[in-house]
C-alpha cells in the first residue's frame, strides 16, 4: 500500500475527513473513491460486480473411479513407457477423464489434489473448452402433436438441473460464478494454453470483460 511522502496531502475535504474516521472507528469499509484518494491507486478502470472477490474454492475432494475405458497399445514400447498392465490397462501416467460433479469442486480438486502433480507433470493443461449457460431463458418444455393432439411435455428432473438455461440470478451473480472457475482454470493452463467459451450475445460482452481481468 502506497504512503504519500511528507509534501504529499490527501486532498480530503473536512466533511470526507470526518466520513472516513467515523467509518473506521464504525469497523465499516470505505467508499470505493478513496482506494484512489487516499491510496495512490492507480487502476483508473476496472471490472467491480456486487460480490466481487478474489476468494475461490480451496475444496479438495476424492475422485472415485466409477468405469475404466482403456485399450492396450499395439506397440510393446508404448505399453512399457505408459504403464500397461496384463489386460491392457493404463496404470500410470496421465489418461483422459471423465469427470462428474460441480465443475467449481472439480477444478478445485484437480489444482490443491493428488491429480496436480500428474498434470504438471503434463506441462499443464493445453486446451479448455468450457459451456456455461446463456442464459436463454429456455427451460426446454415443448408442446408435441400425437393423432391431432397436442401434448404439453414438461421437463423432468434431470433435464431441469442439466439443461435449464434460466440463470435469473442478475448479472452480477452470473459474472462472479465464472470469474471464479476461469481463476481456477488459469493456475492448471500451460503458460501457452488456449481457452474456448461457448457463449452468445447474452452473456458475451460479460465474458469478454472476465476473461480480460482473469
Amino acid at each position: 500500500m502506497a504512503r504519500p511522502h511528507d509534501s504529499e496531502k490527501y486532498d480530503l475535504s473536512d466533511a470526507e475527513k470526518r466520513d472516513v474516521i467515523k467509518l473506521i472507528e464504525q469497523g465499516k469499509p470505505l467508499p470505493e473513491k478513496y482506494r484512489f484518494l487516499l491510496f495512490a491507486d492507480k487502476r483508473e478502470v476496472e471490472l467491480v460486480w456486487n460480490g466481487k472477490s478474489r476468494e475461490v474454492c480451496t475444496a479438495v475432494l476424492p475422485f472415485q473411479t466409477l468405469e475404466h475405458i482403456d485399450e492396450p497399445r499395439k506397440e510393446q514400447r508404448e505399453q512399457e513407457e505408459l504403464g500397461y498392465d496384463l489386460s491392457g490397462r493404463q496404470v500410470k501416467g496421465w489418461t483422459n477423464k471423465l469427470i462428474w460433479g460441480d465443475n467449481k469442486l472439480i477444478l478445485s480438486s484437480l489444482k490443491a489434489g493428488a491429480l496436480r502433480r500428474q498434470i504438471e507433470e503434463a506441462g499443464g493443461l493445453k486446451l479448455i473448452y468450457i459451456d456455461p449457460p446463456f442464459d436463454v431463458g429456455a427451460d426446454f418444455s415443448m408442446d408435441i402433436e400425437i393423432g391431432g393432439e397436442t401434448f404439453h411435455k414438461e421437463p423432468n428432473l434431470l433435464e431441469q438441473i442439466a439443461y435449464r438455461d434460466t440463470w435469473g440470478r442478475g448479472a452480477d451473480s452470473f459474472i462472479a460464478m465464472i470469474y471464479e472457475r476461469l481463476i481456477l482454470m488459469r493456475d492448471l493452463m500451460h503458460e501457452e494454453a488456449g481457452i474456448y467459451v461457448h457463449c452468445d450475445w447474452r452473456v458475451n460482452s460479460y465474458i469478454r470483460l472476465t476473461l480480460g481481468k482473469v
